[in-house]
């Protein structure tokens, strides 16, 4: 994840971001940054950090190595609004922390109410603490989407089987470096194991002059074993120092060459599958309020999109009515009603024709 964030990621936000800080402001402040990357733990890394610290991009993803729990009177009740807008409550508490490159970072802690502590830190030295845990924990409405979309939306299903080759300059493993990665694990491992029983052979008590032979033997060939595996192991690790670890598609054997699936076709069609996600949040929006269980209402329109309902056209009004059946759980009316009365007031019309549609539930 490091490499993709600093070598494409990067490049293009700097390209398209618009300048929040001129050159002037960021002399005159060493701690000010031009922006702030929001990762998860896979981007944790000191040097990581600090290469993005003197690039002044400051870093703000979740502590991988917390350590041990802050005292809970620490933590204090912050009102604060999501992302979504949603107003809550956070019991947070911050200190400073320092990595093992020795550079300072902020460490902010959110205690949930079982008494678990999120750790997340961060080289944003100028912004206040409750921005920048909204920040953090926004992550999880994107996690939230991909983990539905997937779900219900199928995001990561095939819609074709096309291919396409690969760009000749795209950069891969090399084979024989894996080859050779792949060789040193599995020597280690059994090295690993041959000392572990090395270490066993030992004479805890007395032992008659007959068993010793054996016993020395034994020994001796568990340490040739143990010799031969370090010598192949130095030996895999020289051809693997000499072997480039990555090539470009081009200069790959002719059968280790590949294609990849098309993408034109599944960037197209995911983007239809996001707005149509995007529609269903604005009407999930619209019908929270009138649940008492809000967290029913993507189910809820799921259920209606599964019903049954009659399409009455009328050409001479230029309308098309859309009658929705009662669901098995009559309660939902109200939510319903309401959504309907939401979608009329959009007058919308329906694709291709000058029909305007009214959305009416059951008989009504």
């Amino acid at each position: 994840m490091i490499k993709v964030i600093e070598n494409d990621i990067l490049p293009q936000l700097e390209k398209r971001l618009p300048t929040f800080v001129n050159a002037e402001e960021l002399k005159s402040d060493p701690l000010l940054h031009r922006f702030t990357l929001v990762c998860d733990r896979e981007s944790y890394s000191p040097p990581f950090f600090k290469r993005m610290k003197a690039q002044r991009v400051a870093c703000l993803t979740y502590h991988k190595y917390p350590g041990e729990n802050w005292p809970e009177e620490e933590f204090l009740p912050y009102a604060v609004t999501l992302s979504s807008g949603e107003q809550t409550q956070l019991n947070l508490a911050e200190r400073g922390h320092c990595l093992s490159n020795g550079l300072w970072v902020r460490e902010i802690r959110k205690l949930s109410q079982k008494g678990h502590q999120t750790s997340i830190i961060g080289t944003d030295y100028r912004s206040e603490m409750i921005p920048l845990a909204v920040a953090m924990f926004a992550r999880w409405s994107q996690e939230n989407f991909f983990k539905y979309c997937r779900e219900h939306f199928g995001l990561d299903k095939l819609v074709d089987y096309c291919i396409e080759p690969v760009s000749e300059s795209v950069k891969v493993v090399n084979p024989e470096y894996r080859r050779l990665d792949s060789q040193i694990r599995s020597s280690q491992g059994k090295l690993n194991r041959l000392l572990a029983r090395f270490a066993t052979l030992t004479l805890d008590a007395p032992i008659e002059p007959d068993k010793v032979e054996p016993f020395l033997q034994k020994k001796t060939i568990c340490q040739e074993e143990i010799e031969a595996f370090q010598v192949q192991i130095k030996t895999l690790k020289e051809k693997r120092k000499q072997t480039p670890h990555y090539l470009k598609v081009k200069d790959l054997p002719e059968e280790e060459q590949f294609q990849q699936l098309s993408t034109k076709s599944k960037h197209f069609i995911d983007t239809i599958k996001m707005i149509a996600y995007r529609a269903e949040t604005a009407m999930a929006n619209l019908l929270r309020e009138t649940l008492s269980r809000p967290d029913e209402v993507r189910s809820l329109l799921r259920a209606i999109y599964s019903s049954e309902a009659d399409l009455i056209p009328d050409h001479e009004q230029g309308t098309l009515t859309v009658k929705l059946h009662h669901l098995a759980n009559r309660s939902y009316d109200v939510a319903i009603q309401k959504l309907c009365d939401e979608l009329n007031s959009t007058e919308t019309k329906f694709p291709r024709t000058n029909l305007r549609m009214i959305f009416k539930l059951g008989s009504k």
